[in-house]
């Protein structure tokens, strides 16, 4: 407990001693959608700024895309400050760019100004902006320490100090930090950069016009510290060295004054306030080491310490207090937030809603046996918080959203050609197969939807909210259960009705799943203009009765596919939704039939859909026909 007080009390110290100032702004103009060409662009150049600044030169500029002309072209750059440590200068980097990711999400230009141990800039746009100065002001920022000098000695000492400063970074690396004596006691330390890319006299220009906002700024003037920024060029002063870059600084570059003053300013600035402060720290300690020994309450035995435990503050802190602003969505189970760590890393979190019934440790012990399920088609747990009435979960974030945000949206169907389709319906598929067989918790998923397949950068899929029944404790490990959890237009009859579900109620909603996938239409939401179906997987029978499969096929994929493919995927389909559990496939034969056409597959009898009325008398062939003969003539692909 002393050690944990002390270790607070010097990081209050360390905090209040060497705070920060960043600026950071996104423009709204010309905003684009977050899947969209550009965003895939701008990704790829943001997460390649760090390794492509190197020091000593510190600077890059480039740009990713099609034409000079084309909307979908990024433009962008990166510095570091001159003298950076080239490791921290790529973790400033990185960190700035992430952010810029996170926080400028769907618009077309954003800047930051980082700290992080150094200095660093990045920037980026739909248009190119190299070599052109822009001097608009985006940020000022002063300290509360006001200089004891006269306001004229103090301004003639800033002045000399930047007008040294601006003919150094104008005529060199476009970067200069240099400090000047205000008092024996007291130096002041700034640093000037320009873009590396401005010509001398812009880069003059800029610095020359931060200057003039601080003698015009009443509230900056006589200020010990002070932030000044524009997109091309910086300024910041203040008492203490906050950069990297005043490692750069000889000794002689005060005079004169170069000498014992030297010591006695150190002396009396810094070692005196780090003997006090140790002796207040130590002081407090030794207090609270008596006052334990005086008095040891019993100890309550309690859990080891989980590694995959988050505290709630660090959650809020990652998804803004949980802001409306960073929802994702929101489903059966509670809300899902995106959230940013404090290294940098992306998370989704799940706010679950209070209806689990479970008690701490086995929420704890239940969501560690979820983490351990990893797989490429299967989102990452990554941990959980439970603190109060809070339940929460974290998972990797998958950039791309949900498969129902491309399929069931007509501004993002023509995204998924019949290429990525497949390759959904293929992943989805084996991320299933783990789930049911190779998981050592043998999982059956219960809600398997278009919301819940997740699609990353390569939109490939991951399968999410799996083992959501078992966290929750709704009965998933009995055979059958008074309370149906899913979503309707995917649950099977038997599960239903009667609440029976097994492997095969998963398989039944893959079957809905694919079916949704080829026509880009909602199962829950299907009405045929007709009246003669009552939704998707009767419209689709009606077609294979009909030897018309490929009227289901989604009009955006515009003929860009192999119609045996596609007829094979729609009987894979029906078989799946078949009324009796035991005529579905389970999910490993399912796989066997996607990979080879050498398997021969049964043919589907009329499904009963959700108990409905309504069945189509069976067939027991299909009719010989040209589309019919697509369902044999199946090319290996």
């Amino acid at each position: 407990m002393a050690k944990k007080i002390s270790l607070l009390i010097f990081l209050f110290v360390l905090s209040s001693i060497f705070a920060v100032v960043s600026s950071q702004q996104c423009s709204g103009t010309g905003s684009f959608g977050g899947v969209s060409k550009y965003a895939i662009n701008r990704q790829d150049i943001l997460s390649s700024l760090a390794a492509n600044v190197k020091m000593p030169n510190g600077y890059y500029s480039g740009s990713v895309g099609d034409g000079p002309k084309s909307p979908d072209r990024v433009y962008a750059m990166a510095m570091c400050i001159d003298g950076s440590d080239p490791e921290v200068c790529s973790q400033c980097l990185k960190v700035a760019s992430d952010l810029l990711i996170h926080n400028c999400h769907i618009e077309s230009d954003g800047f930051i100004w980082f700290p992080y141990k150094t200095l660093c800039f990045a920037r980026f746009s739909n248009h190119s902006f190299f070599g052109t100065p822009d001097t608009h002001l985006l940020y000022s920022e002063h300290s509360s320490g006001v200089s004891r000098l006269e306001i004229t000695e103090f301004d003639q000492k800033f002045s000399n100090l930047t007008t040294r400063m601006i003919d150094e970074v104008s005529r060199g690396k476009k970067a200069a930090t240099n400090t000047v004596a205000l008092t024996k006691f007291q130096t002041l330390n700034a640093l000037m950069l320009c873009s590396p890319d401005l010509s001398s006299s812009n880069c003059s220009a800029c610095l020359r016009e931060s200057v003039s906002v601080y003698r015009k700024a009443e509230d900056l003037i006589g200020r010990l510290g002070g932030v000044i920024a524009y997109l091309s060029c910086f300024l910041r002063w203040d008492l203490y060295p906050f950069s990297e870059g005043f490692n750069q600084i000889s000794s002689c570059k005060l005079g004169k004054q170069c000498s014992n003053k030297i010591s006695k300013v150190f002396f009396v600035a810094v070692v005196v306030p780090i003997v006090i402060i140790c002796c207040v720290v130590s002081t407090i300690v030794v207090v609270l080491v008596i006052r334990r020994r005086r008095y040891q309450p019993p100890v309550s035995p309690k859990p080891p310490t989980n590694s995959l435990q988050y505290d709630l503050k660090t959650i809020e802190a990652a998804t803004c207090s949980f802001s409306k602003r960073n929802m994702l969505g929101e489903g059966g189970f509670g809300e899902v937030f995106k959230g940013l760590l404090h290294n940098g890393s992306e998370i989704a979190v799940k706010r679950l809603s209070k209806e689990s019934a479970q008690g701490v440790q086995e929420f704890k012990n239940e969501t560690s046996l979820v983490a351990k399920i990893q797989h490429r088609n299967l989102v990452g747990v990554l941990g959980f918080c439970m603190e109060g009435e809070e339940k929460i979960l974290v998972y990797e974030f998958v950039h791309n959203k949900s498969l129902d945000q491309f399929l069931f949206e007509p501004t993002k169907q023509s995204q998924l050609d019949w290429a990525k389709r497949y390759k959904i319906i293929l992943g989805t598929a084996r991320g299933i197969l783990y789930l049911h067989h190779d998981s050592p918790l043998k999982i059956i998923h219960r809600d398997l939807k278009a919301s819940n397949i997740l699609l990353n950068a390569e939109m490939e899929p991951k399968v999410a909210d799996f083992g959501m029944a078992r966290i929750l404790r709704l009965d998933q490990s009995r055979a059958d259960t008074r309370r149906v959890v899913g979503t309707h237009g995917y649950i099977a009859p038997k599960y239903l009705m009667h609440g029976q579900f097994s492997r095969k109620s998963d398989v039944f909603s893959f079957g809905v799943l694919i079916l949704e996938i080829i026509s880009g239409k909602g199962n829950s939401n299907f009405h045929e203009m007709d009246g003669s179906g009552k939704n998707l997987v009767t419209h689709a029978w009606k077609h294979w009765r009909n030897g018309s499969p490929l009227e289901l096929v989604d009009a955006e994929i515009e003929k860009n596919y192999q119609s045996n493919e596609v007829v094979r995927c729609i009987h894979i389909a029906l078989l799946c939704v078949q009324t009796d559990p035991d005529d579905r496939p389970d999910i490993s034969e399912i796989i066997s039939m996607l990979t080879s056409n050498s398997i021969i597959l049964q043919l589907p009898q009329s499904p009963v859909y959700e108990g409905s009325e309504m069945c189509l008398p069976p067939i027991k062939s299909v009719p010989v026909s040209v589309n019919a003969s697509l369902i044999n003539e199946l090319v290996p692909r």
